[in-house]
């Protein structure tokens, strides 16, 4: 397992954006597969995104429809998620994740190995 630490984060009005971060160590961003997950009260834990620069390729959940974008972050070692035209459905805790396979990457829960503390994202009028 490996330590991983979001930022980012808040409450925001429906069609607006927020960006989260994720801080992951430097070995595990050149290699292993990185993704997002996210748990509304009451629901299971939902893939968002997954990705890996191992063999490039990224996979959105289908509630994403072009409105989430993972990419690096400024900052060194951190993974981001850009989040536009949110939705109050868009609310819930968002959790990095990583995971050494299988590849290509999917967006089962039960694959990945190191989970992050998660951060709270709240759409709300």
């Amino acid at each position: 397992q490996v330590q991983l630490v979001e930022s980012g984060g808040g409450s925001v009005q429906p069609g607006g954006s927020l960006r989260l971060s994720c801080e992951v160590p430097s070995h595990v961003m050149d290699s292993w597969i990185i993704g997002w997950f996210r748990q509304a009260p009451g629901k299971e834990r939902e893939g968002v995104v997954c990705t890996s620069d191992s063999d490039r390729k990224t996979t959105y959940g289908d509630f994403v429809k072009g409105r989430f974008t993972i990419s690096r972050g400024d900052r060194k070692n951190t993974m981001d998620l850009h989040m536009v035209d949110l939705t109050p459905e868009d609310t819930g805790v968002y959790i990095c994740a990583a995971s050494l396979g299988p590849y290509p990457c999917g967006l089962q829960a039960k694959t990945y190995d190191s989970w992050g503390q998660g951060a709270q994202v709240t759409v709300a009028s």
